[in-house]
């Protein structure tokens, strides 16, 4: 079987179509730009997949944007009134469908941004909130929170801000 010589992006369900070889299963999207000399084997091919796996993963991670709010910051909603502590997040919307689409259209959320799992707390009750980072601001009212769970999550400094107590520093 003779080489391929690429120095145009790669259509790798062409190649498939082409080849015979199964490069879909590779895990590469369809259209992966590379500039290659010569793929003598499906083995070739398949290190090369592998190489351009890691690189799309760098990009990628490098798109990934930076979370605003940390672990045990205190913060409010900017449209409704409530306020909370971080407990976790999300680097990217990771919820389900239906909780998306219950939200009014208008103000829903791009997807592509991070979401933080809050205790939180309004002037009737404590509950779990799952808020985009656009939709937050920090609390800086000095206020202490009431939420039930708090101590089992946290323990205040001598600052009076919030440090978890499941996450150890090395």
């Amino acid at each position: 079987m003779g080489g391929y010589d690429f120095s145009v992006p790669l259509d790798f369900e062409a190649l498939s179509r082409a080849s015979g070889w199964v490069v879909a299963s590779l895990g590469i999207g369809s259209r992966t730009p590379v500039h290659l000399c010569s793929i003598d084997s499906a083995a070739a091919l398949a290190s090369y997949a592998t190489m351009a796996r890691k690189l799309q993963s760098a990009a990628a991670a490098k798109k990934v944007r930076r979370a605003k709010f940390a672990v045990g910051q205190v913060v409010k909603h900017r449209f409704y009134p409530f306020r909370g502590i971080v407990f976790d997040i999300d680097p990217t919307f990771n919820n389900t469908e239906e909780w998306w689409e219950s939200i009014p259209e208008e103000i829903r959320p791009k997807k592509d941004q991070p979401f933080y799992h809050l205790l939180a707390e309004n002037a009737e009750t404590e509950y779990i909130a799952y808020v985009s980072e656009q939709n937050l601001l920090p609390d800086e009212t000095g206020q202490p929170l009431r939420h039930p769970q708090i101590g089992d999550l946290f323990v205040e400094d001598e600052n009076g801000g919030y440090r978890a107590v499941f996450i150890h520093r090395h």
